[in-house]
C-alpha cells in the first residue's frame, strides 16, 4: 500500500468533511464487478475438475498476493468512500455510531444460466476479506494525547478499545498486515463464514473519520465443469451498500459513490470431444473366428461374423451415442446383398476407463440402438485423453445361416456412429 501525507491535502479534506452533512442524498447507483472463470481440459492434469479463475483483480490481493493464498482470495478495490456524518464520541454506546463494517460472510447461492440452452447451474460466493484505510482529520497522536514523536502504530492502537484493527476484531481475523502514518491506518482482515459486524469502540473523541476505499476479497464455489455442457454461463449477485444494507459501515459512516455492488459472473466451459480412428478403420470387414479358411478348405460353416474396431477418445464432456443407417433392421442397422437380402448387424461399444453411464457404471459391450436407448448419457469422471475404446460389429449366428443359404454373395451397408455432446 502506498502511504502519502501532507498538510495541504489534510486541510482540503477537512473542508470537504465539514460540508458533508449539508449534501443532499444521491440516488442509488450500481458498480458491476466482473468475475470470470474458465475450464479447459488439461492433458497434463486429467484429474483436475475445477475452473480457473481469470478475474482481473485489484486492491489488496493484487498488491500483496502472498497474504491471499491460504485459502485463496480474489479482491476488488471499490471506489466507495465512507465519511462520518457527525463526530464519533468516545465510549459511544452503539457500534453503529462508530467505526465498523458489516459484511455478508456467509456463502450465498446464485444461478448461472447457459447463454444458448438456458440450462442453469448453481454457484456459491461469499465476502471473505475486507480492507480499507482509516483517515483522520488531525494526527492520531493529537487525538489520543501522545507526544508528536510517538509511533503512529502505537497511537492508533490506543485510539480503539482492544487495540489496532489489524489485530482482528469479531469475525474479522488478522492477516498480519497493516500500514500506518499519523494521518492514516491501512489494514486487511479475513472474514469468518458468517454474516457479521466487525467494530471497535473509540476511546477518544474523533471529530471526523473517513474510509478511503473498500477492498473486498471473495471466495467462489463453482460446479464441477465435467458435469456441465460446453458454453458460457452468466449470472449476478447484488450487494446493497449503506445503513441496513448487505455491506454497511453503520449509521454514522455513510457511503459516497455506488450504493449497489453487483458481482457479474461469466463461467466459460470449453470441453473436448474428439474421436480418432486408425487409418483404414472406417472400412470394417466382418469375418468368422480364424478367417474363412475353415469353411473354404474344411467345409466348416462359420457360427458368427464379427470385427472389433478400436478408436482413440479424447473426452471431457458428457455425450450420448446414436446410430444412423443406410439399411435399417429393427432397432439397429443392417447389411444386405445385391438381391436385397438383409440381415441385422449388432453394434456395441466399449468405452475407456474414466467414462461411465448415467448410473455411474462402466461401459462395456453396450448395444447401440437407433432409438438411443441405453446410450443416452455417458460422462467422464476425469479428463479422458486419447484412451482406446472399441466398436464391436457382429452378425449373430441366427442370421449367418440365412446369409450362407444365399450362396456366394457380398453384403454391405453404411453405418454412422455418432458421439453427440448435446445432452
Amino acid at each position: 500500500m502506498m502511504i502519502g501525507t501532507g498538510q495541504g491535502k489534510s486541510r482540503a479534506w477537512v473542508a470537504a468533511m465539514g460540508l458533508l452533512s449539508l449534501m443532499a442524498p444521491v440516488s442509488a447507483t450500481a458498480l458491476d464487478l466482473n468475475i470470470t472463470a474458465i475450464f479447459k481440459p488439461d492433458p497434463a492434469n486429467p484429474l483436475k475438475n475445477e475452473f480457473k479463475n481469470t478475474t482481473q483483480q485489484s486492491g489488496y490481493c493484487e498488491q500483496l498476493p502472498a497474504y491471499c493464498m491460504n485459502p485463496p482470495l480474489v479482491s476488488f478495490r471499490l471506489p466507495i468512500t465512507f465519511f462520518t456524518s457527525q463526530p464519533i464520541p468516545a465510549h459511544h454506546s452503539s457500534e453503529l455510531q462508530g467505526a465498523m463494517i458489516q459484511l455478508p460472510g456467509q456463502w450465498r447461492r446464485l444461478q448461472v444460466t447457459h447463454t444458448t440452452t438456458g440450462k442453469t447451474e448453481e454457484v456459491e460466493v461469499r465476502v471473505a476479506g475486507f480492507g480499507t484505510v482509516h483517515r483522520t482529520a488531525i494526527p492520531v497522536q493529537t487525538l489520543v494525547g501522545d507526544p508528536e514523536n510517538t509511533s503512529s502504530y502505537t497511537s492508533w492502537g490506543r485510539l480503539w478499545e482492544g487495540g489496532n484493527w489489524a489485530e482482528g476484531v469479531g469475525p474479522c481475523k488478522s492477516t498480519g498486515y497493516h500500514g500506518a502514518s499519523k494521518w492514516i491506518y491501512g489494514f486487511f482482515l479475513r472474514m469468518e463464514e458468517i454474516d457479521g459486524i466487525c467494530a471497535r469502540k473509540a476511546l477518544f473523541d474523533i471529530p471526523a473519520l473517513r474510509y478511503d476505499y473498500l477492498d473486498l476479497g471473495y471466495q467462489l464455489r463453482t460446479p464441477k465443469p465435467l458435469d456441465m455442457a460446453t458454453g458460457v454461463y452468466v449470472g449476478n449477485m447484488p450487494y446493497s451498500v449503506g445503513p441496513g444494507g448487505d455491506i454497511s459501515a453503520g449509521n454514522n459512516l455513510l457511503p459516497e459513490g455506488d450504493t449497489l455492488v453487483n458481482l457479474v459472473f461469466t463461467l466459460t466451459v470449453e470441453h473436448e470431444l474428439k474421436i480418432d480412428v486408425p487409418p483404414g478403420g472406417l472400412r470394417v470387414v466382418l469375418e468368422p473366428q480364424g478367417g474363412w479358411n475353415a469353411w473354404l478348405q474344411q467345409g466348416r460353416k462359420p457360427v458368427r461374423l464379427f470385427r472389433d474396431q478400436t478408436f482413440n477418445l479424447h473426452a471431457s464432456s458428457r455425450f450420448k451415442m446414436l446410430l444412423e443407417c443406410e439399411f435399417q433392421s429393427g432397432n439397429t442397422c443392417g447389411i444386405q446383398n445385391s438381391e436385397a437380402h438383409r440381415v441385422p448387424l449388432d453394434i456395441k461399444v466399449t468405452l475407456p476407463n474414466g467414462l461411465v453411464d448415467g448410473a455411474g457404471a462402466p461401459v462395456a459391450n453396450r448395444p447401440l440402438r437407433l432409438d438411443g436407448a441405453g446410450t443416452e448419457l455417458f460422462q467422464p469422471t476425469f479428463y479422458v485423453d486419447r484412451q482406446p475404446g472399441t466398436l464391436h460389429f457382429e452378425v449373430p449366428s441366427s442370421s449367418v445361416e440365412s446369409m450362407l443359404s444365399q450362396g456366394a454373395s457380398v453384403y454391405r451397408g453404411q453405418v454412422t456412429v455418432i458421439w453427440d455432446s448435446e445432452v
